[in-house]
């Protein structure tokens, strides 16, 4: 397992020294600010959804190792699916980091899976769901969220 871990923490590494879809999307129609005080964590979100699909993401803003891992890795899985698959991702990977040893469902989370360990580090969850907290707050139109 310890080969499966390091993996785990490669994948996590890379996703914060290179994140993906860490841009401004100039044309986007929903945007959300999120904030985790207890680390630090902020982040803007920006997401051009037409015709209920998420056309393009882009997030900006500082964090730790996890928070922008998290935040890379997000915007990949969310990227081209619908609004409500979006949810239904959302849904999965709450469910993955707060109910450790639950039924996962790998065939929604994919990649996402990495950030399992998360949960057991409960300081650090908030780290993680700070991006997705943050992707429902633009879905629902509002402008801002904490993780507080």
């Amino acid at each position: 397992m310890a080969g499966l871990s390091d993996l785990y923490q490669e994948i996590l590494l890379e996703h914060n020294s290179k994140p993906r879809n860490f841009k401004t999307v100039d044309d986007a129609n929903q945007t959300a600010d999120g904030y985790n005080p207890l680390c630090g964590d902020q982040i803007t979100l920006y997401l051009k959804v037409i015709d209920g699909v998420i056309d393009d993401v882009g997030f900006q803003g500082t964090g730790c190792a996890i928070s922008r891992a998290s935040a890379s890795m997000m915007t990949q899985s969310i990227k081209g699916q619908s609004v409500e698959k979006a949810k239904e991702i959302f849904d999965a990977f709450h469910y993955m980091i707060t109910e450790p040893g639950g039924d996962l469902d790998l065939d929604t989370l994919g990649d996402l899976e990495t950030l399992s360990g998360i949960n057991e580090f409960p300081t650090r969850i908030k780290c993680a769901v700070l991006a997705w907290h943050t992707m429902n707050a633009a879905l629902s139109g509002e402008s801002e969220v904490t993780t507080e």
